[in-house]
């Protein structure tokens, strides 16, 4: 990647070489953001793309597999007392309120014991609930490991949105953040080919199959925990912990990794540093009163974004294959094939456009790609209801909508990870996440294959519409009060709770 830091510019004040803290009143003065924000590119953040980016991956692999293989499981023979309606609809909302209590549960955790400690256990949690999910034999016992599945997936959001921003630079952090929250998608073509394979009864008996693509999710985690072991703690989490020596450990690590990868001395470090009070733990209360007293348009935008893209991205997920299967005569083994598809462009849209959210600014570009996938989508909804679609002209609207609602929607999470104080940042992620997803993400899969499952074309045209228009609204509510967030430092979006003013004297 290139580095934009290259040739900063010079004469600024160097950094002190610690963290100098004030021991009669409990302040530490620190450098550490900016030291952070100036480092050039180097394999330290590669560390931490692949360490915490890859989790998304498996997230996009399970919601895939189950989507995809909802008719299997149903049928006679699959081991497990189950219907395809109760897959798609009753074992969606589970997982989306397992992810939902999740995210808060841990998000709360994440701010109190740390961004490490959370994304190794998070990650444990899916791993367990995953693997005996496999052996599932009736639905009940079904939905409990989907639930935990979900548990672990939720907090796996709070942890590892706050880490990746807090490690990641500020001139890169909004390309970086959709990449890795795009890296979903890359799950859900695997997902969707793995599918393919395990539906094939010549290949797999019908009681084995589903059960192997679950332990496919578990072999990738493992692998996923092993490197994730060495992605460090949040040093802007540390210092305002007082544990400002950790955190100078931390930034002198990657100073060095990255000045022995460049073969020369890093730019000078701009500003002054900042002053830190360490804080006691925040209850709810302090959050809330935090999020929506000091920040009340900005929570109006979280809520808005996060509603939008999650009822459209759980409804789509959860039910294209059953719109397939129903209305275009689709193999149900087949599925896979045009899902493989979507996922490719869904992936593409943040890759592709990721970089313009650092230059062209946050705020154009998330309400472009909010409202005009909404416009989009509205289009596919007219041709859907006077039959001008077949499965394969669907799939090709469906990919340019989810090009760009696919970046909005990673944009949702790059959004509440940058505009709220630190101390808070976790808990917010997973507040806005948990809200939203329950009012998008679990309403949304149970109106949509409620309305899809009719097999009237009308009601699948509704349910198109209702998600277009909640895309479209969430656009113009950024296109209002958006935040201009394009590489500026995180405490300048929103000063840490236990910022201390410097002393002015005349």
């Amino acid at each position: 990647m290139a580095d934009p830091a290259k040739g900063a510019g010079r004469g600024v004040r160097q950094p002190p070489p610690a963290a100098q803290g004030r021991p009669d009143d409990g302040v530490i003065e620190t450098h550490v953001p900016a030291r952070l924000d100036r480092l050039p590119w180097s394999r330290w953040h590669w560390r931490i793309v692949i360490g915490l980016g890859t989790v998304w991956i498996l997230d996009g692999l399970e919601v895939t597999i189950v989507g995809n293989m909802a008719a299997r499981l149903a049928q006679s023979g699959s081991g497990i007392s189950i219907t395809t309606t109760q897959v798609t609809t009753v074992a969606a909302a589970v997982y989306v309120a397992g992810a939902c209590s999740g995210a808060l549960f841990f998000g709360w955790l994440t701010d109190r014991l740390g961004r490490k400690k959370l994304f190794m256990v998070t990650l444990a949690v899916y791993l367990a609930a995953t693997a005996v999910t496999a052996f599932s034999w009736t639905a009940w016992f079904f939905f409990l490991c989907r639930f935990f599945t979900g548990f672990g997936i939720g907090g796996e959001y709070a942890a590892i949105n706050s880490a990746i921003d807090e490690l990641i630079p500020a001139r890169v952090r909004g390309r970086i953040d959709l990449v890795i929250n795009g890296s979903f998608w890359i799950g859900a073509a695997i997902g969707a080919f793995a599918s393919i394979a395990l539906l094939n009864t010549a290949l797999f008996a019908t009681d084995l199959g589903w059960r192997l693509a679950f332990g496919i999710g578990v072999v990738l985690g493992v692998v996923i925990l092993l490197v994730r072991r060495h992605v460090p703690e949040s040093p802007r989490w540390l210092f305002t912990h007082g544990r400002a020596e950790e955190a100078e450990e931390v930034v002198a690590e990657a100073e060095r990794i990255v000045r022995e990868e460049y073969g020369r001395e890093l730019p000078p470090v701009e500003g002054e540093p900042i002053r830190i009070r360490e804080r006691g733990p925040l209850g709810f209360g302090t959050i809330a009163r935090t999020v929506v007293t000091r920040y009340p348009r900005r929570t109006v935008l979280g809520l808005a974004l996060f509603i939008g893209q999650a009822f459209l991205y759980n409804s789509v997920t959860f039910g294209y294959a059953v719109i397939l299967t129903k209305y275009f005569a689709v193999p149900e083994g087949d599925t896979g094939y045009y899902f493989a598809v979507i996922a490719v462009s869904n992936f593409l849209g943040p890759l592709l456009l990721g970089g313009l959210f650092d230059s062209v600014g946050r705020r154009p570009m998330i309400a472009g790609t909010y409202i005009g996938s909404g416009v989009l989508l509205f289009g596919t909804a007219l041709l859907f209801q006077h039959g001008s679609l077949s499965a394969v002209t669907m799939t090709a609207c469906w990919t340019a909508v989810l090009f760009l609602a696919s970046a909005g929607a990673s944009s949702a999470y790059l959004t509440v990870s940058e505009i709220f104080p630190l101390e808070t940042r976790a808990m917010c992620i997973a507040f806005f996440y948990a809200v939203g997803t329950a009012v998008g993400g679990i309403s949304g899969p149970l109106l949509f294959n409620g309305l899809v499952s009719s097999g009237k074309v009308s009601d699948t045209t509704l349910a198109f519409c209702i998600g277009a228009t909640l895309m479209t609204l969430a656009g113009l509510v950024e296109a209002a009060i958006g935040v201009k967030a394009e590489r500026r430092s995180l405490e300048s979006l929103a000063a840490p709770l236990g910022t201390v003013e410097p002393t002015r004297t005349t």
